[in-house]
């Protein structure tokens, strides 16, 4: 970690996605358009010299260096009266060409300047409104590779993007975040102040995908402090961690180590078993494991009769595999784990029906 990220692991910052430019961009712009102002005047002036008279100068003569002089006097609102136009010609330039150049040079130096005052405002406010519309949304802890996978997954399967908050304290996960339209909490997540900045207690998913077991536990003990209805999903690096995972009040807890050691495994000892197993991690292509609801006129049926390849269902909230005895025959209220063609919305109730009544506990 460097001193930057370091310094701001503690202040919890918000920052959410933005699109202007760089401020030293908009700042180098409006100097360069006031610069453009402050010559263009001075050759103008230049040009029209005869039209003006210098009372400090006996022989009326009016210098490129007096030019200079007499148009940043001008366009600063300064005027010592020194230099005056005595000419029709040169009233008439003053009145409508060099005024509005000394408007338009105060309002770039004095915008530039309000701009700069008021952006932490300005920030302050659109934080402000954030957090007015969240609830219910998904905290991610950690935006490495795992993290970016997962919000990708929640937003392939229909979650709005504002609906998530990352909390990082990396730099780099902050414009990885930013560029993928994501708001970012930036600071420690095993702080409780962060993660209140973060509306964990109101949030109702948090994901910890950090690169270290140790703070992934200390996220999911504190989480669970501040949030003890949220569902709670964490990755250990090592298996030996997961009950200690689970202890800390995570609700499931993935593997990543073993999983791909698993992955590499199955694709040593059959290559088309691996094909498959890496097919149905695949988003959006070929087969894909998507749970649903319990159709009307599916109520009563065997899980292997339906058109879907039923793998689990969840009754109660256990989970049982199809051919457990416990759910021989299908009820209201059970929710079936099926793999379907990627083609079809994971939402939809079976490849090929929709808008059909679901048989749930209240009908």
């Amino acid at each position: 970690m460097t001193s930057d990220q370091g310094g701001s692991a503690f202040r919890g910052k918000i920052a959410l996605p933005d699109v202007v430019r760089s401020p030293w961009w908009e700042l180098g712009r409006r100097l360069l358009a006031a610069l453009a102002i402050l010559v263009g005047t001075v050759l103008l002036v230049y040009l029209d010299r005869k039209g003006y008279v210098d009372g400090n100068d006996p022989t009326n003569t009016i210098s490129f260096t007096d030019a200079i002089y007499y148009t940043t006097v001008t366009l600063s609102t300064t005027g010592y009266g020194d230099i005056a136009p005595v000419t029709d010609g040169a009233r008439m330039v003053n009145a409508f060409v060099i005024t509005p150049a000394r408007i338009a040079f105060l309002v770039l130096l004095i915008g530039t300047t309000l701009e700069v005052l008021a952006s932490q405002g300005r920030d302050m406010l659109r934080v402000s409104r954030w957090r007015k519309k969240m609830g219910h949304h998904v905290v991610v802890i950690g935006y490495g590779t795992k993290g970016r996978s997962a919000v990708e997954t929640l937003v392939n399967n229909g979650l709005d993007r504002e609906e998530v908050v990352i909390v990082d304290p990396s730099s780099v996960a902050l414009a990885d975040a930013h560029a993928d339209g994501l708001a970012v909490v930036s600071g420690d997540a095993t702080r409780r102040e962060v993660l209140r900045r973060a509306g964990v207690a109101e949030a109702d998913q948090i994901i910890i995908t950090t690169n270290r077991d140790d703070s992934n536990v200390l996220a999911a003990l504190t989480v669970r402090q501040l949030n003890p209805d949220a569902w709670i999903v964490a990755a250990v690096k090592e298996q030996e961690n997961a009950p200690l995972m689970r202890q800390s009040g995570a609700n499931s807890v993935i593997t990543s180590s073993d999983a791909v050691g698993r992955l590499l495994g199955l694709s040593s000892l059959s290559p088309t078993l691996g094909s498959v197993m890496e097919d149905l991690l695949t988003y959006g292509e070929g087969l894909e494991v998507a749970e649903r609801d319990l159709l009307v006129g599916e109520v009563g049926k065997q899980p292997q009769s339906l058109p879907d390849q039923v793998i689990s269902v969840v009754r109660d909230e256990k989970v049982y595999r199809y051919f457990d005895p416990v759910v021989t025959q299908l009820a209201r209220g059970d929710r079936l784990v099926v793999v379907r063609p990627a083609k079809e919305l994971p939402w939809a109730p079976r490849p090929g029906t929709h808008n059909e009544d679901f048989a749930t506990d209240e009908d």
